[in-house]
C-alpha cells in the first residue's frame, strides 16, 4: 500500500513563510519531497490538506488559487507514478516514486512516454502491438538494470552499447531490428510531439531484415504429418490438427484461427479479417477442414469455430497464447515421428503452403493474395530462403563438369 500525505513545515523564523512538502509512505517507509509553494501558517489547513484563500480578488488569493490547481495536479501526477510503477510488477521504494515523479515533471522519460502508447493501443484494441511495445520496453530495461532514461540522453553511443548487449545475450540480428524499429518509431513520436530534438542515435545500429532460415518441409512431409498415427483426443493430435487446419486454409496465422468464429463461415465460403494488417480474406471450405471440425464437438457451446478459445470473456488472449505454446511445442515432438528435416511450429505450415505453391508454379500474385499480404515484396521475403533444392541441383551439375 502506498500513500500520499500533504504537509506544511513552519520557518524557524517567526513571520517568514513556510514551505509546503510531499510525504511518500511505501511500506513503512517515507521518501519527502520539497514542493514549491511557499505560504504563511494562516494560508494552510493541516486538516483539509489545502490552501486557505480569504474572499476578495486581491493578488495573494489569486496566487493561493494558481497554488491550489497546482496542487492538485501534483497530487494526480504522483498518484500516476505509483499505478506506473505498480503496473510494472516489480519490487519499488518510495524513493523511485519521487524519482519518477520528478522525471515526469521536469522531463519526459522513455518508459513514462511508452506505458502511455502502449495504454493508448490496448484501449484501440491493437493488443497484439501493445505487447510487442511493451516486450521492446521491457528488453530495453533490463540493458538498463530497470533505471530510466530521458529522451534527450538516447544517444547513438547508448545505442549501440544496447546492440552490443543484445548481440552478447545471443538474439539473432532480426530480433535485435525488431527492438530497434519500435524504439526508433518511439523516438520519432516524441520529436514530433516536442519532447526532444532529433540526434539520430540509431543511425549506426542494425534495423534491417534479415533472411531467416529455411522454414517450409516439402510435400511428403506434410503428407506424413497428416498420415501419423497419433492417440485420437491427445495434445500431439490436437497440434497435428491446428497444423493442418492451417496449411489447408493457405497458412492461417495462429491468432486468426484462434478467433474464427462461426458466423465467418456462410455459404461455404470461410471470410475473416487479418489480426495483423486489417485485410479481409476470404477462403472456399473445404471438406478436410469440416473434417477437423467435427472431431471437436465442444466447440458447439462457443461462437468460436475451433476449440481454441474454450471459455468465453476468460482471459481469451491468455487462452490463445497458452494454447500456442502447447501447440508449437507438442508440433516439435511429432517432428521427430514425421522425419522432418527441421523442428515443425504453426510457422513452417503458413510457410511449406507458400513453398509448395511456388514449387507447384502459381504465380507470385497468386501466392501474396492467398496468404494475406499487403504486398508481392513481403511474400518474396517468405519465398527467398524457403526451398533452394533447385539451385543446389545447379551447383551440383556445375560441379560435376569440372
Amino acid at each position: 500500500m502506498t500513500s500520499i500525505k500533504i504537509k506544511f513545515r513552519p520557518s524557524s523564523i517567526e513571520g517568514k513563510t513556510g514551505r509546503i512538502y510531499f510525504q511518500v509512505i511505501h511500506q513503512r517507509k517515507t521518501k519527502v519531497h520539497k514542493s514549491s509553494y511557499k505560504v504563511h501558517p494562516t494560508e494552510w489547513s493541516n486538516e483539509t490538506s489545502s490552501f486557505v484563500i480569504a474572499d476578495g480578488n486581491n493578488s495573494r488569493a489569486t496566487l493561493l488559487n494558481e497554488y491550489q490547481s497546482s496542487l492538485d495536479n501534483d497530487i494526480v501526477k504522483l498518484q500516476e507514478c505509483i499505478d506506473l510503477l505498480i503496473k510494472r510488477d516489480r519490487p519499488f521504494t518510495a524513493n523511485d516514486v519521487i524519482r519518477l515523479y520528478e522525471n515526469k515533471t521536469h522531463a519526459q522519460t522513455l518508459e513514462t512516454y511508452m506505458i502511455t502508447l502502449i495504454d493508448n493501443l490496448k484501449e484501440q484494441g491493437r493488443i497484439r502491438t501493445s505487447e510487442t511495445y511493451q516486450c521492446a520496453l521491457d528488453c530495453f530495461l533490463k540493458f538498463r538494470k530497470n533505471k530510466d532514461i530521458y529522451f534527450d540522453d538516447i544517444t547513438q553511443e547508448v545505442m549501440e552499447r544496447y546492440e552490443s548487449y543484445l548481440k552478447q545475450k545471443g538474439i539473432c540480428m532480426n530480433s535485435i531490428s525488431f527492438y530497434m524499429r519500435i524504439l526508433r518509431a518511439v523516438y520519432n513520436r516524441a520529436i514530433e510531439n516536442g519532447l526532444t530534438l532529433q540526434r539520430h542515435p540509431f543511425r549506426h545500429v542494425y534495423t534491417g531484415i534479415e533472411k531467416t532460415s529455411k522454414r517450409a518441409v516439402q510435400k511428403h512431409i506434410i503428407k506424413n504429418i497428416k498420415e501419423v498415427q497419433l492417440k485420437t483426443g491427445c495434445s500431439m493430435d490436437f497440434a497435428r490438427d491446428m497444423f493442418m487446419f492451417s496449411f489447408y486454409t493457405r497458412g492461417m496465422s495462429f491468432v486468426d484461427m484462434a478467433y474464427l468464429r462461426k458466423k465467418d463461415l456462410k455459404n461455404g465460403i470461410l471470410t475473416y479479417r487479418r489480426k495483423k494488417t486489417g485485410q479481409q480474406l476470404s477462403i472456399r471450405w473445404e471438406k478436410c477442414m469440416q473434417e477437423i471440425i467435427n472431431k471437436y464437438p465442444s466447440t458447439q457451446t462457443t461462437e468460436y469455430i475451433l476449440p481454441i478459445i474454450r471459455k468465453v470473456n476468460l482471459n481469451e488472449r491468455q487462452q490463445y497464447r497458452n494454447a500456442m505454446i502447447l501447440v508449437n511445442r507438442k508440433l516439435k515432438q511429432i517432428s521427430s515421428l514425421v522425419n522432418s528435416p527441421l523442428p515443425l511450429s504453426m510457422y513452417v505450415a503458413r510457410h511449406s503452403w507458400a513453398s509448395i505453391a511456388k514449387s507447384k508454379r502459381i504465380p507470385l500474385s497468386v501466392i501474396s493474395e492467398g496468404m494475406g499480404h499487403e504486398s508481392e515484396n513481403t511474400t518474396k521475403i517468405y519465398l527467398a530462403t524457403l526451398d533452394t533444392s533447385v539451385v543446389d541441383r545447379a551447383n551440383h551439375l556445375i560441379i560435376k563438369d569440372i
